[in-house]
This record gives structure tokens, sequence and C-alpha cells, in this order.
């Protein structure tokens, strides 16, 4: 299935799911439940918002500078940009293709720029309608298309497990209650039972320099989600509307997406 046909599906999906919702209201308050009314369809105009979208931030002299792209897209213009040619090129559902009445489908700046967008403010799907010309069901759809791609094209290089070496690696900092582990364990407090892979503070001297090393290592893992929480706000959200496996892919994606915003930073932190 094309591009444009499969928006042209979603589209009407959508319209029937709203017709359904509507329906539904108007049986309750009402009390009409087998009066049912026809929607009306909703032209989009989707080609004029992706001119809009292309003047504002992507032309040679956009409407908002470079500053502001950073600060509503978390991330620089030319790593966007790397990201959606990508994502374009390698994946079916972000290419933009026409339909047999010869109209483009939403492109993949339209696509990539909602799902951004979501994963940024972690709002509503059909929160940027109005500017993008995607409803809540075709702006979910995106999102999670953009997840599966970013974590397809990207997590090898930016999400990879730790190795043998890595692993090792941590073990060897330092010893624990004279004892050497060759397995990874995790960091706890008094509340957890007596496990072997739990490390408890020790008691007598070491106490508190254990409790200072702990508290250290303890505050990196909060330090990350405090890093993620405020560049993606879908992070903090409630999340109702996911399911564990989408909860899971939007974590990955946004922790890869982190992960490539700081490599093409770095330079401003030397």
């Amino acid at each position: 299935m094309s591009s444009s046909s499969s928006d042209e599906v979603d589209e009407a999906l959508e319209e029937i799911v709203d017709q359904v919702v509507d329906n539904y209201i108007d049986s309750v308050i009402h009390g009409h439940p087998n009066m049912s009314k026809r929607r009306a369809y909703i032209e989009r105009a989707r080609e004029q918002r992706h001119n809009l979208l292309w003047n504002d931030y992507f032309n040679d002299n956009p409407t908002y500078p470079p500053e502001m792209f950073r600060r509503r897209f978390r991330m620089n213009k030319s790593l966007f940009l790397r990201i959606v040619e990508r994502i374009s090129n390698e994946v079916s559902y972000f290419q933009q293709r026409r339909s047999a009445c010869g109209r483009n489908g939403l492109s993949p700046l339209q696509k990539c720029t909602a799902a951004i967008r979501l994963l940024a403010y972690g709002q509503s799907g059909d929160t940027y309608d109005e500017y993008l010309r995607l409803g809540d069901y075709t702006s979910r759809l995106c999102l999670a298309n953009f997840t599966d791609a970013i974590i397809l094209l990207f997590g090898d290089e930016y999400l990879r497990s730790p190795t043998a070496e890595d692993l090792q690696r941590l073990l060897d900092v330092e010893e624990v209650n004279n004892h050497t582990y060759r397995m990874a364990y995790y960091l706890t407090d008094g509340i957890y039972p007596n496990w072997s892979t739990f490390i408890q503070s020790p008691q007598g001297p070491k106490a508190e320099k254990f409790a200072q090393k702990q508290e250290s290592a303890r505050k990196d893992v909060e330090r990350a989600f405090e890093v993620l929480q405020p560049r993606f706000a879908i992070v903090k959200n409630p999340a109702l509307q996911w399911d564990k496996e989408k909860i899971g892919k939007i974590m990955r994606t946004c922790v890869i997406l982190h992960n490539m915003i700081v490599e093409n930073e770095r330079h401003r932190y030397a």
C-alpha cells in the first residue's frame, strides 16, 4: 500500500472512529441511541501544511531561527534532517507517494515532526491537527512507526547492550563487603530481602563510605531520567493510553535520541 493510500485510509478510519464516539455521546446525552448521524468529511489540505512547515523551519530563510527549532524539536536541524532522510529512505511508511488521483500523501517532514512533538511535549495526538493536519489516530500511528524506525535504524549504534568487558569494568571498580562480585548486582537499602544480588549498606566503619558511593551511583540513574524528562515530556506524563510494549519502545527511542543529541552537540561541552 502506498504512503498516500495509507494516509487516506488513516483519515477514513479516524472519521469513522470520531463518528462512532459522537453518536455514542449523543445517545447518552439526548437518549436517542438509534439516531446516528454521518460525520462530515474534513478536507485537511495537508499539502499546504507541508509548505507551511517547510517555510517555518526548513527553507533557506525560515520563519523561526535555529534556537527556536532546537527548543521545539529538542535537537539541531542538521540532526533532525539526518534522521528524516534515513527514515524516509529505509522505512516505507515515511515515504511520500502519490495516490491514484495524483495527490501527495503526508510528507516525511510532517510525520516525523508530529512524532517528535508528541515525544517532546507529551500532548494528545490531535494537538497538531490544526498545524500539521494530522488527526489523533494518524499522529499516534506516526509515533508508533517512528519509535520502531528509530530503534531499528539507530538502536545498534546508540543503544547497544553492555558487553562482558563493560560489565566487568564496572564490577572491578571496588570490592563490596570484602567480597569481589563476578555477577551483576543491585544497590539497595534495608527494606529489600537479604538476597545475594541485593547489595545493602555494610555495618561498621565502612558503612559511611559505602553509603556515599551507593548514593552517587543511584544519583547517576536518577539524573539520567532528570535529563530525559525535561527533553521528552512524554516520559514524565501519565501513560494510560499506551500498553507496556509501546511504553518500552517510547523509552528506548527517547534514550537513543538523547544519545544522538549528545553526540551531535558534544562540541558545546568541550
